[in-house]
């Protein structure tokens, strides 16, 4: 069946303007107060999510315009450039451009090209300023420089794109007068839900009235009983006929009383009720299918997948289970992350699938369904798997970890690492990789953002699955309260596993680590007091020990608690700015009496458990203080002077070579912190430069970068086998991708 894009048009162009807005609103907040990062990083998502859309929509002139506009904001809030006035001109021609786009599309204009005289002039904004890294036109200024011509590269998987506020180098300025104007939203609402609504308002607004008529019975009960006791107290020496008056009168008010307590609870449970089914009715009129994202996903994978030859079959199933759109609206680049991954290097080309005895064409399998009050979201390969070993390796080549550590970790820790900034299983970048979103990011919004938990199921050899678990909306989250060294606080549903009772003499000691055998698995066990530095009950040795099972990831953790007190949905605040700096907490809460309770943040209560457990563990190789040394190899002095100016202009210490083999000999007297080397060289080329090198154990986790004119497939091919990290294609030279390519490859 044909794709039909027109019915997903109209939401893309609304959602557009929507970002159009918001970036015309920031761009004006940010004359006002310079230099805001909050607001520069807004600017940045709205782009990028333009860019993402129009792409799976095949609007080339709106993604070419948006990147272009991306590219200056990164270049921004990486401290590359100032937003001075020209370019912050240049931006807001960028959005008027984007909008006369959208109208062009609205009025039913296809394709709609994107200006290039607008473009290029961002094109050049984007550049460091007095930058002499790359002439404005290389063809023209000299033949030579036409050789280096473009990077189509986007940075490794996993690539951090935050940064912080103070890598924003301008200068501080008053904060803005008049308050920032929300932009407005709309959602089509189905009507027979809104009727649903007003039937139950109804309702509600009926039940109150009975409920304050009970109010006021209970009112004249008080008055009653307030001249019962006064005549109490007049006859309090009375005897005979009037004592037995009292006591009757008495038995009377409190049979009212009772009966008034009991309607008042009764009330009470009917309004609990109406209340639930308002909470429900209203938070469907926000539910949406998840076929709104998975639909779109089917002529994307497609594209890529001709792209890099594979053949493969998207199977997609529960698309119509219903989640909150805000959360809808947040997964979609970390599904097409995930999904990027998977065809990149999950799953093989037709000859080693037929090699390793399975069918030539692979399989991408995208699910959903309701799980315990949640959604797991399922997306799975038949491809190679995760390979724990390339995972070591991986880490301790980009000087993520002590050998001796990473020989300690166990599988589920190795895993784990794929989700650390800048970390790619890739054998070497392509851009296939996606740019600025990475495994890092995607653990940030489905798990610090959405309070969900990812769950991965790989065997290599077989195939990877990726379980994305999801609360079903944002208003209000499943949370277990909980009580430990006198404190309540709470614990995300998504995260828990179970819940037992052990006998304390059944929990072993390890190596120096508490553990239980759980269904032929150890688990380790903590006191969540003793993690949250509480003073822990003084526990009777030979009770029993109520333990509460958490996962994020492939890690499960054991908590040791005082009681489990209830399961309730409530509405989860984020932190105050000046309390972001605590890890263990991911957001509050409001209980009984206005109290405040904390809501436990659970990869770090397993990164805390880990770090109590092994005290001496370096979590990360501390870098020397020196610049990193850059080894460019390339036969074209002017290929290698631009590179050296680019590389040099970012901090890095460049020597260059001539030729494979000078840069050989070089490599025998020094250890670079990383090779860039062109392939077509006299004496001795590129290739066989890295293959020698990789012989060499000093090099034999040195980042090496080809960059080549050579784009077919089977040359990238060729620079996997030799053992190459990225394979850079020339053509029209793009500086930024070079310098994310090195940063995600050393930083």
């Amino acid at each position: 069946m044909a794709f039909d894009y027109s019915k997903f048009l109209a939401r893309f162009v609304e959602e557009a303007r929507e970002h159009c807005s918001r970036m015309s609103d920031g761009l004006l907040n940010l004359e006002q107060s310079p230099g805001d990062a909050e607001i520069i990083n807004g600017l940045f998502r709205s782009a990028h999510t333009i860019k993402g859309s129009s792409r799976m929509m095949k609007l080339s002139g709106v993604t070419e315009l948006a990147h272009k506009m991306e590219d200056v904001l990164d270049a921004v809030r990486g401290g590359k450039i100032l937003l001075a006035a020209s370019v912050s001109e240049s931006l807001f021609r960028g959005v008027d451009a984007l909008s006369d786009l959208l109208d062009r599309i609205t009025a039913g204009e296809t394709p709609v090209a994107a200006p290039e005289a607008l473009c290029d002039e961002l094109g050049r904004a984007a550049l460091p300023s007095g930058s002499e890294t790359a002439p404005e036109s290389p063809a023209e200024s000299d033949p030579a420089a036409a050789i280096v011509e473009t990077i189509p590269l986007s940075p490794s998987v996993g690539q951090t794109i935050a940064v912080p506020a103070a890598a924003v180098p301008v200068e501080p300025a008053s904060p803005p007068q008049t308050a920032k104007k929300r932009p407005v939203e709309y959602l089509r609402v189905d009507a027979a839900k809104l009727d649903d609504l007003i039937r139950l308002m109804g309702e509600i607004v009926s039940e109150h009235g009975r409920f304050r008529r009970q109010i006021g019975r209970l009112g004249d009960i008080e008055r009653s009983a307030a001249r019962h006791l006064k005549a109490v107290a007049g006859q309090l020496h009375a005897g005979g006929n009037e004592h037995e008056q009292l006591v009757e009168a008495g038995a009377a008010v409190q049979l009212s009383l009772r009966q008034s307590v009991r309607a008042m609870y009764d009330a009470s449970l009917l309004q609990e009720h109406l209340v639930g089914d308002l909470q429900e009715t209203s938070l469907r009129m926000r539910m949406q299918p998840l076929s709104t994202v998975f639909d779109p996903l089917r002529r994307t994978v497609r594209d890529l997948a001709h792209e890099q030859g594979k053949d493969i079959d998207f199977v997609v199933d529960g698309g119509d289970t219903e989640l909150d759109r805000k959360i809808i609206d947040r997964i979609g680049d970390s599904l097409m992350h995930m999904i990027r991954n998977s065809l990149d290097h999950g799953l093989e080309n037709a000859e080693e699938r037929v090699a390793a005895g399975k069918p030539p064409k692979g399989t991408i399998n995208l699910s959903a369904f309701y799980d315990s009050g949640c959604v797991t979201i399922s997306l799975s390969d038949d491809g190679k798997g995760l390979s724990v070993d390339k995972i070591r390796e991986k880490a301790l080549a980009r000087r993520l970890f002590e050998a001796d550590a990473l020989t300690g970790m166990s599988r589920a820790e190795i895993t784990d690492l794929i989700f650390m900034p800048g970390f790619s299983t890739s054998p070497i970048i392509t851009d296939i990789s996606g740019r600025g979103v990475g495994m890092d990011v995607v653990r940030k919004s489905i798990v610090d953002e959405l309070k969900g938990t990812i769950i991965i199921d790989s065997a290599e050899g077989e195939g990877t699955t990726f379980l994305l678990r999801l609360p079903l909306n944002l208003a209000v989250f499943p949370l277990f309260m909980l009580s430990t060294g006198g404190k309540i606080c709470a614990l995300p549903a998504t995260s828990l596993v179970e819940m037992l009772s052990v006998k304390r003499e059944d929990i072993i000691e390890i190596v120096n680590k508490r553990a239980i055998r759980l269904r032929e698995q150890i688990i380790p066990v903590e006191n969540l007091a003793t993690l949250l530095r509480l003073a822990p009950e003084v526990p009777d040795e030979t009770g029993e020990a109520l333990i509460v099972i958490i996962r994020d990831g492939e890690e499960k953790l054991g908590l040791e608690v005082d009681e489990i007190i209830r399961r309730e949905e409530m509405v989860v605040k984020p932190l105050p700015s000046h309390l972001k700096n605590l890890r263990m907490v991911s957001g509050v809460t409001i209980g009984e009496q206005d109290s405040i309770i904390n809501v436990l943040h659970v990869p770090e209560l397993i990164r805390q458990a880990r770090e109590t457990a092994e005290p001496g563990r370096q979590r990360a190789v501390v870098k020397e203080d020196r610049a990193a040394t850059v080894l460019v190899v390339d036969d074209s002095i002017n290929t290698r002077e631009i590179e050296k100016s680019i590389l040099e202009a970012y901090g890095y210490t460049v020597v260059t070579a001539e030729d494979g083999e000078e840069a050989f000999e070089r490599t025998r007297e020094t250890l670079y912190d990383l090779v860039i080397t062109d392939v077509e060289m006299p004496r001795l080329d590129g290739f066989s430069l890295t293959r020698q090198l990789r012989d060499d154990d000093r090099y034999r986790h040195v980042p090496i970068i080809i960059v080549t004119s050579l784009e077919k497939d089977v040359d990238k091919k060729r620079g996997i086998a030799v053992g190459a990290n990225a394979y850079i294609v020339k053509g029209a030279f793009d500086q930024s991708n070079l310098i994310e390519t090195v940063r995600s490859l050393i930083g």
